[in-house]
């Protein structure tokens, strides 16, 4: 007779191999009816024998109950980011960067991987069971959602084969397919809630649930593709062999991989792949480009811990659609600024219905002559944010105005009425009015951010109710509201649970570093740079807040204009009552001691400003690559900067370096001083 622990085993056993020849090899054995029967039997016997369930046992899938936050986690080893190749001239750069480093590159062989759009994660194994995973994060440290991550299907809770090391982190990308992402929409749409924005967001968002089972509900996917076990030795010699292990042991790895004997035979296939990739069930933005064998990883390393050598991604140029530019709007933001914005006829761009695209300031606007009723190109800027390029070329041309028009600000803000300023040598306009409703919302809507106070759960929507409401009217208090809970629970969509996780969230946000809280408040002009020099110079609120500008511009990297606005801001008796208000409730402010600058890098002592849409990187990515060459970014210019790094749509802070003698580079050229040798 069977015991309940053999028949447990073989049940086990029975539901991994169905999950993995659905969702791994995508070859079905057993009916779905088939499958819930065997799941049920197993459920059943674990409840009547609870010795009997396994850490790894499949029913542990349907997800736990919610947490209350996220813990960090530290990877084993830092997860890097992949530099940009969009054309085979920079391919070839890389390989020629390369191969001055190790000249064995060029005939090493590459290999080809669909480089998948969806969310990074780190899967932690210890004598091949799963025990924990984390997304990316900063690279370094990230959130434990383990509990997220197994409910997804196609992850092993145990691995297959052996040979594995004894404790490794898989790297892996999860997302969500293009038709499951259809139909969750269709389901949101039937419910009255809001459309996800594309495939990428939805995953990213299902692995930050508190509650797995809502992560469980969305159907996310894995594919997996590199592994790091410090101190162990991996079984094979090369990615490519990596690739086959991974699959060896039961992880997802896409199939459209190849591997070619160099360069020339590497852009062959990248150029088949090319069109393959639109019609995959799964976004995918490029082909990454891997030097085959693993000990010239090690050789070739990384760019101040920023990226590997050995890897980079051939992107392919953005999509661009023409559609109607049916009018201009106007909203203000955190500072003032009037920011315009398009308002589209829908179009699908990237698998993404896109509506709304932004129009960057009103001298651009004049400068792309567009105006409402005319055809518009329109693309994602970095594959994201939509951006209207300018008017469609189209057979006949555009039928000739009779009078030049173009579209210019408002004269007063389109929210509170005030008239408009426009200060001096900038192109921007801003609404003087520091309770404006408009720069009200913005400005809570920033400083709960993830990119500053990380308040979770605190979007727009629900700033707009606490407003609405008259239980906040500052960002000040946001940090009153544990005694409002009442208040807060009889608003529609704040139920008990998310209240206390919303008030757990803000009272965990007083602990955020004087850099951070500086960003968020929103002063004009200070970006996250700028902010952390802030911080790092005086160290204290009440030191900066004593400063004058002369004192504040002697800052290297701190301009005339960021200088200005900041002493401006704490002149302000409303700001100072603020930030008084602040410190009383109990936020830090002050910054932890930093560790000194690094003396080497290539870009050591010099000063930077970014401007523009750059052709490959994000401007927090460009920030990234000169501070870990040893460089400063800052956001103003001044005769104190090195250079302007400009790409498309720059404005006036390449007038003003113009003006100032500051010399004006590109991308390109960025690339070439950072990755120099020091």
């Amino acid at each position: 007779m069977t015991t309940p622990a053999a028949r447990a085993a073989e049940l086990w056993r029975l539901i991994e191999r169905a999950n993995h020849a659905y969702y791994a090899l995508d070859r079905p054995e057993i009916s779905d009816a088939e499958y819930d029967r065997l799941f049920r039997e197993l459920q059943a016997l674990e409840a009547a024998h609870p010795e009997l369930r396994t850490p790894d046992s499949p029913t542990g899938r349907i997800g736990t109950e919610p947490a209350a936050a996220f813990r960090k986690h530290r990877h084993l080893v830092p997860m890097l980011s992949l530099a940009n190749a969009f054309n085979e001239a920079e391919l070839g750069e890389w390989e020629e960067r390369n191969a001055r480093l190790v000249p064995e590159v060029r005939q090493a062989g590459y290999t080809l991987e669909v480089k998948i759009d969806g969310a990074a994660v780190s899967l932690t194994y210890a004598d091949g069971l799963f025990v924990t995973g984390a997304t990316r994060g900063n690279g370094v440290e990230g959130e434990d959602v383990t509990a997220n991550l197994r409910t997804v299907l196609n992850v092993p809770l145990r691995l297959q084969g052996g040979g594995w090391p004894k404790r490794m982190e898989v790297r892996g990308e999860v997302y969500l397919s293009k038709s499951r992402f259809g139909k969750l929409n269709e389901e949101r749409a039937h419910a009255g809630d809001p459309p996800f924005a594309n495939p990428r967001n939805a995953a990213a968002g299902a692995l930050r649930q508190l509650d797995p089972k809502i992560t469980r509900s969305r159907g996310l996917r894995i594919f997996c593709f590199h592994v790091e076990a410090p101190g162990h030795k991996l079984p094979v010699a090369t990615q490519h062999d990596l690739l086959q292990q991974l699959a060896t042991w039961g992880f997802p790895v896409e199939h459209h991989h190849k591997l070619t004997p160099d360069l020339a035979a590497a852009n062959r296939e990248i150029a088949n792949l090319e069109p393959l990739l639109e019609h995959l069930d799964y976004g995918a933005d490029g082909v990454v480009v891997k030097v085959n064998p693993l000990d010239l990883h090690a050789e070739l390393g990384t760019i101040g811990d920023r990226e590997p050598r050995w890897a980079i991604a051939r992107k392919f140029a953005p999509e661009v659609r023409i559609t109607r530019l049916k009018e201009i709007r106007v909203n203000v933001g955190r500072t003032g600024a009037l920011n315009p914005y398009a308002v589209l006829e829908p179009v699908e761009i990237g698998g993404v219905t896109v509506s709304t695209a932004t129009l960057h300031n009103f001298e651009l606007i004049a400068a792309k002559d567009i105006l409402p009723g005319d055809l518009v190109e329109v693309t994602r800027a970095g594959e994201v944010i939509p951006q209207v390029l300018g008017r469609a070329p189209t057979a006949h041309g555009r039928p000739p105005r009779k009078h030049k028009k173009t579209f210019g600000p408002p004269k007063t803000c389109p929210v509170c009425g005030s008239r408009v300023e426009r200060p001096k040598d900038e192109v921007m306009v801003y609404c003087p009015n520091v309770s404006c409703p408009g720069r009200i919302l913005e400005s809570i809507v920033h400083f709960a951010s993830r990119g500053t106070m990380d308040i979770r759960g605190l979007g727009y929507e629900r700033v707009r109710s606490l407003l609405e409401a008259k239980l906040i009217a500052d960002v000040a208090d946001l940090y009153d509201l544990k005694n409002k809970k009442l208040q807060l629970l009889a608003l529609e969509g704040f139920a008990e649970k998310s209240v206390d996780q919303l008030l757990a969230a803000i009272e965990e946000s007083k602990q955020r570093p004087l850099s951070t809280l500086l960003f968020a408040l929103g002063i004009r002009h200070v970006g996250a740079e700028g902010a952390r020099l802030l911080a790092r110079h005086f160290g204290r609120m009440e030191r900066l807040q004593k400063a004058t500008a002369a004192e504040i511009g002697q800052i290297r990297g701190i301009g005339p204009a960021i200088a200005e606005a900041v002493a401006g801001f704490f002149a302000e008796p409303r700001n100072r009552k603020l930030v008084e208000r602040l410190e009383a409730l109990g936020l830090n402010m002050r910054e932890p001691k930093a560790a000194p600058d690094e003396a080497g890098g290539p870009l050591a002592g010099q000063t930077y400003v970014i401007t523009g849409t750059l052709p490959t990187l994000s401007r927090a990515r460009a920030s990234e690559l000169i501070e870990a060459a040893g460089g400063h970014v800052t956001d103003g210019v001044s005769k104190k900067t090195t250079a302007l790094v400009a790409g498309a749509d720059a404005g006036s802070k390449l007038e003003k370096a113009k003006a100032l003698g500051v010399p004006v580079i590109d991308e390109a050229e960025l690339l070439r001083r950072a990755q120099a040798q020091p």
